[in-house]
């Protein structure tokens, strides 16, 4: 079996989208006061889809949100030439091959995203090829279904938040998570507004349900120091990305204060970059997200690194190639899903563009054990209603 094509698509959504209001979301925009344009540049409209073609007929499919124009770019100039011809199951090899190939300048950030979306498609066909999903390829199963958390509660007017929370709970979940509004330059103001949203959901569901809160890089770390004790009486699972990814001094001071649990990753890259994060005893909660931190060939490794210091892999956002990592780890308590929403910051777009990722019962989703590779075909019919461009 060889490739014989690689085919990359951008996706970029055209129609209605919900307007984001004001404080909608801390991220680190918010330190340049640029008031409600700031949520407005963190928004992910846009998707890049990755098929690879084999000789004898297999497709695998891989995919990346991260600035899909320059991630399609990356595939194309850079990727595309040294893998026409190899053989798919030459994984380990061809991954180093993409990695050193473009170590110049894609160490991190875009260069990795299109390494990792490559590297899904991959995986794909090997599950395809073997007639097993991924995850059997990764050591099988090590849970009947993967509990996973409502990851869909923004800062809102606290009547809606409360309402939205305890949706969440009535509808099996026992785990969700809440996006602080309000930063640095908000003031002593500001931090009480944060307080108000973890009150309004601890309120809501009772102490029976894990709250998590994600600051999503939007504090400093003085900031985040302020806040720890005013936010432990909640009894948060994980106060996420409280400063930029680059802090891991930051992170491993406000982790040894022992307060609220600190989670990271989802900006991080590489089993190197988490060596790091792991050796400063920097996080308590690891959160790649496969299709940036290089691919399932990276994430399997990171899962197992995590493994070996005890620190817990939940990975961010969902989707398929996230759920096939946690369910071959034990070391994987549960997963991100997004509830399926109109297009609002882009998360969601996914459900626009596969078929076949599992939606949430009762707090759970199953993986069909007769699908091979990832279980996800594209939508096509679904994609007139983005802008395309091959």
């Amino acid at each position: 079996m060889k490739i014989k094509e690689i085919r990359t698509r951008v996706v970029r959504w055209r129609g209605k989208t919900t307007p984001l209001p004001p404080h909608f979301c801390t991220n680190p925009m918010d330190l340049l006061t640029l008031g409600e344009a700031s949520m407005q540049t963190f928004t992910f409209h846009g998707w890049v889809i990755v098929e690879i073609f084999t000789d004898d007929g297999h497709v695998g499919i891989g995919n990346a949100a991260l600035a899909p124009q320059i991630t399609k770019q990356v595939i194309d100039l850079y990727l595309k030439p040294i893998l026409i011809g190899a053989d798919p199951w030459d994984t380990e090899f061809l991954w180093q091959h993409m990695y050193r190939h473009t170590m110049a300048f894609g160490r991190k950030g875009i260069g990795m995203t299109a390494i990792s979306a490559v590297d899904i498609a991959l995986w794909d066909i090997l599950g395809k090829s073997a007639k097993q999903p991924v995850y059997r390829l990764l050591g099988g199963k090590t849970k009947p279904r993967i509990p996973v958390y409502a990851s869909r509660l923004y800062s809102i007017p606290l009547d809606e938040l409360e309402t939205e929370a305890k949706r969440y709970k009535k509808e099996g979940y026992k785990a969700m998570k809440l996006r602080f509004g309000w930063g640095p330059t908000d003031g002593a103001e500001g931090m009480q507004r944060n307080v108000d949203l973890v009150r309004t959901v601890r309120e809501a569901v009772g102490d029976g349900v894990d709250v998590m809160a994600d600051a999503y890089m939007g504090w400093t770390l003085d900031y985040a120091k302020r806040m720890l004790p005013l936010l432990e009486p909640f009894h948060l699972r994980w106060l996420e990305e409280p400063v930029i990814p680059d802090d891991i001094h930051g992170y491993a001071e406000l982790k040894s204060y022992g307060r609220v649990p600190i989670a990271g990753g989802e900006h991080e890259f590489t089993i190197y970059g988490f060596r790091e994060l792991l050796e400063a005893r920097a996080v308590d909660y690891i959160q790649f997200d496969t299709n940036r931190v290089g691919g399932i060939s990276q994430a399997r490794k990171i899962a197992a690194l995590a493994e070996s210091h005890s620190v817990p892999v939940i990975p961010h956002a969902g989707q398929m190639h996230n759920y096939h990592v946690v369910m071959a780890s034990l070391n994987s308590p549960m997963a991100e899903y997004f509830p399926i929403v109109d297009v609002e910051v882009g998360n969601e777009l996914f459900w626009y563009i596969f078929n076949g990722e599992p939606k949430a019962k009762d707090g759970f989703v199953d993986l069909r054990e007769d699908l091979p590779g990832l279980g996800l075909t594209i939508n096509e019919e679904a994609l007139t209603k983005f802008e395309v461009t091959e």
